[in-house]
């Protein structure tokens, strides 16, 4: 189901799970190994997460919900299937290191959760991306509701979820879905070349700035103060130290 490989300090995690690549709770399990490999593993800074396959994931699993819609029971199992689709993506968006999606094709509903629980995001121009559950009487709630509003807002998160409405991957970058959108045929390379560019940059600094930017999402964060704590931790580092020290010598 998973393919994973470190290279240039990037952890290049690809999906293959044939045909689709269809979330169940054996996906989710082997999602969780994979990061279990990675926690213990040292020479990543970005995790790269690409399809091998047509669609990037197509959601939830149908085999599951045939199974499992009809009876009292079976909507309980798949409730707890949805609730464990929440804690991976949480695991997912709680790393330290930035994350990258790479959508070359269909995103929807669970797969898209999956790539809004990523920092980064890098559609195919023509990718469909979209929560359409609510046709299905059903709701994104593997934290697509709350995610997809944090990113674009109420009126957007409304107009997508409410009508089920699933944009290309060049009208996901207008409405700042995903923060890159290129042609099919140049997105392995210009995601590889994004995931090696953020993965160059010093990795207690990047850590740093990204919980600074998450307080500024929490309400009861001083995130200004953040800031300053922050950067006076990064000036006590030796690697901070020594790069500021270049930049200065080379302005002279």
């Amino acid at each position: 189901m998973f393919r994973l490989e470190i290279a240039d300090a990037v952890a290049t995690l690809t999906l293959q799970r044939a045909p689709v690549n269809a979330i169940n709770d054996e996906w989710v399990a082997g999602f969780h190994a994979q990061l279990d490999t990675l926690d213990a593993a040292t020479g990543w800074n970005v995790l790269h997460i690409r399809s091998a396959l047509r669609l990037f994931s197509a959601g939830a699993d149908l085999k599951d919900m045939r199974a499992r819609y009809a009876t009292p029971e079976g909507r309980a199992a798949f409730q707890h299937g949805v609730r464990g689709m929440q804690k991976l993506f949480a695991r997912i968006e709680a790393l330290e290191r930035p994350t990258l999606a790479e959508i070359g094709g269909a995103a929807m509903g669970g797969g898209f959760e999956l790539a809004l629980a990523c920092t980064l995001r890098i559609a195919a121009a023509d990718a469909q991306v979209g929560l359409p559950e609510v046709r299905l009487g059903l709701l994104p709630g593997a934290g697509g509701t709350q995610r997809l509003t944090r990113l674009v807002g109420r009126a957007i998160s409304e107009r997508l979820i409410l009508g089920a409405e699933t944009v290309d991957g060049a009208a996901a970058e207008r409405l700042g879905l995903v923060q890159w959108s290129v042609p099919a045929a140049e997105l392995p390379q210009r995601a590889a070349e994004i995931a090696r560019r953020f993965a160059a940059l010093p990795p207690h600094a990047v850590a740093e700035a990204r919980a600074c930017i998450a307080a500024a999402l929490e309400p009861d964060a001083d995130g200004f103060e953040r800031e300053i704590t922050g950067g006076a931790a990064l000036l006590e580092t030796a690697e901070t130290r020594a790069l500021v020290a270049r930049f200065l010598d080379r302005k002279g």
